[in-house]
């Protein structure tokens, strides 16, 4: 297995936790209509985001190391590439595809042993001036002093969760993320909750054309 990631979730079908909090908002982050565009979509699990922009008129390929994920979204968006493989910086030659004008990759980078190889496979697979989005739980001083006074680490990061969180990432962390990997024009949005307490974020970056 890649160093990226430790898990093989057990996926199934049916609407993600992040599209009932989120919405379409991470899509919003995208510059412009999908319709015509062509997207990856980075850990795709059950395809359902791959689906949300297919049904929005983009063409889409959805990458994700768990078997069944692949399968299940086969099933469910025949319509849609899916292949079992991570991000990689040979990655556009291993699927024969062009570079993409976006790529989106929801819930991912919290799961990844190696979140910098991850930005390089996206990056190099990402037109000059194309747009990468991704979330992730979001954590700040206020959110992690409510948890802390609340003693809900044990819940929160609970050890004993299979497949579970490997890193907390704030906006200044993720940000730097993407700064390494040359991208540039950051955009933030924070989701779910009250300010400052909220459930997740999203970050987009631009590949300098």
């Amino acid at each position: 297995m890649s160093g990226q990631a430790l898990f093989q979730y057990r996926h199934r079908a049916g609407t993600p936790h992040s599209y009932v909090v989120y919405g379409d908002r991470p899509l919003e982050l995208l510059p412009g209509p999908v319709a015509g565009k062509r997207f990856l979509d980075v850990g795709c699990g059950n395809g359902f985001w791959a689906g949300r922009l297919r049904a929005l008129g983009a063409t889409v390929v959805g990458l994700d190391g768990a078997a069944n994920g692949i399968a299940i979204a086969r099933a469910e968006h025949p319509e849609v590439r899916f292949e079992e493989r991570f991000a990689t910086e040979t990655l556009l030659a291993e699927l024969g595809e062009e570079p993409f004008d976006g790529i989106i990759s929801i819930e991912v980078v919290e799961h990844l042993y190696d979140p910098r190889g991850f930005m390089r496979g996206c990056v190099a697979a990402l037109k000059p001036g194309g747009t990468i989005v991704l979330t992730t739980p979001y954590h700040g001083y206020l959110k992690n002093l409510a948890i802390s006074l609340a003693d809900k680490w044990d819940d929160h990061m609970n050890p004993l969760w299979d497949g579970g969180h490997l890193k907390l990432w704030s906006r200044a962390s993720l940000t730097r993320l993407l700064a390494e990997a040359g991208l540039t024009d950051m955009k933030f949005r924070g989701m779910g909750r009250v300010p400052f307490l909220w459930k997740g974020m999203a970050i987009s970056g631009r590949k300098p054309a």
